[in-house]
C-alpha cells in the first residue's frame, strides 16, 4: 500500500514538473516575442526621431536665408525626404546592405524592396532611410538662394541611390572593407560607426563642400554686379535666428 502511494506521488510530481516545464517553454516564447516586438517598436520610434530632424534643417535653413527665398529652400528640404526616398528605395537600400560584394551589395532582393517585406523588415528599411535622408539635407544649407530646384532634386536622388550606400557599405555593412565586423578588413584595421558621425556627417560634409566650391558664392555677396570684388562681403540679413536653434532641440 504504501509502495503504491509513493509511486503515485512521484507520478503526480513528474507531471507537476512536466506542467510547469511546458508553461515555462510558453511564457520563454512570449518573452521572446515581446522581446522582438519592443525592438522592432524601438527601431521605430528611433527612426521617427531621426526623421524628425528634417524639421530641425528646414527651420535652420528658414532663418538663415532672406525672405525672398523661404519657399524655396522649404521646398528643397522637401525633396530631400521625397527624392531621397525614390533613390534609396529603389537602389540605394541594396548597394547598402546587399550581400556578396565589399564596395556596394551584389544581392539583389533588397532592390525596389522586391524580396524584403513584412512588418519589421519595412520598419528596418525605414530607420535606414532616415539616415540617407538626414546626409542629403546637410547640403540644403550649403547651396541655399544659388541651385535650381531640378539640380538639387536630381542630386537628392543620386546621393541617396548611389554616393551614400557606398559609404554605408564599406562601414556598416559586415561585408564592407571598411568594417570592423569583416574578417579581412581594409589593411587589417576595421571601423565602427555607432552614430553616424562619418558615414553620415562626413559624406553629407563632403558633398557640401563639393556643392559650395562648384557653385560659388552668392551672387552679391564677394562681388558687385560688374564682377568686382567689393572692398566687404555683403552680408545678407537672416530671415530669423529664432528657427535657426530648433535645430538644436530636435537634434537632442
Amino acid at each position: 500500500m504504501g509502495d503504491t502511494a509513493e509511486s503515485i506521488t512521484l507520478e503526480s510530481l513528474a507531471a507537476s514538473i512536466a506542467k510547469v516545464a511546458v508553461e515555462l517553454d510558453i511564457q520563454e516564447a512570449k518573452f521572446v516575442t515581446l522581446e522582438g516586438n519592443t525592438d522592432i517598436f524601438y527601431t521605430l520610434i528611433c527612426g521617427a526621431f531621426i526623421f524628425f530632424m528634417q524639421c530641425g534643417f528646414a527651420m535652420l535653413c528658414a532663418g538663415s536665408v532672406r525672405q525672398k527665398n523661404v519657399k524655396n529652400i522649404m521646398l528643397k528640404n522637401l525633396l530631400d525626404a521625397c527624392g531621397g526616398a525614390l533613390g534609396f528605395w529603389s537602389i540605394g537600400f541594396a548597394n547598402a546592405y546587399g550581400t556578396g560584394g565589399k564596395f556596394i551589395g551584389g544581392s539583389t532582393d533588397k532592390f525596389f524592396l522586391n524580396d524584403y517585406g513584412g512588418g519589421a523588415a519595412h520598419i528596418d528599411f525605414f530607420f535606414q532611410f532616415t539616415f540617407a535622408a538626414t546626409a542629403a539635407t546637410i547640403v540644403a544649407g550649403t547651396v541655399a538662394e544659388r541651385c535650381k530646384m531640378q539640380a538639387y532634386l536630381l542630386y537628392s536622388v543620386f546621393l541617396t541611390a548611389f554616393v551614400y550606400p557606398v559609404v554605408v557599405h564599406a562601414i556598416w555593412n559586415g561585408e564592407g572593407f571598411l568594417s570592423a565586423a569583416n574578417k579581412n578588413p581594409l589593411n587589417g584595421v576595421g571601423m565602427i560607426d555607432f552614430a553616424g558621425s562619418g558615414v553620415v556627417h562626413m559624406t553629407g560634409g563632403c558633398t557640401a563642400l563639393v556643392a559650395a566650391i562648384v557653385l560659388g558664392p552668392r551672387v552679391g555677396r564677394f562681388y558687385d554686379a560688374d564682377g568686382k570684388i567689393l572692398s566687404e562681403p555683403f552680408t545678407f540679413p537672416a530671415r530669423s535666428v529664432s528657427l535657426q536653434v530648433l535645430v538644436w532641440m530636435v537634434w537632442i
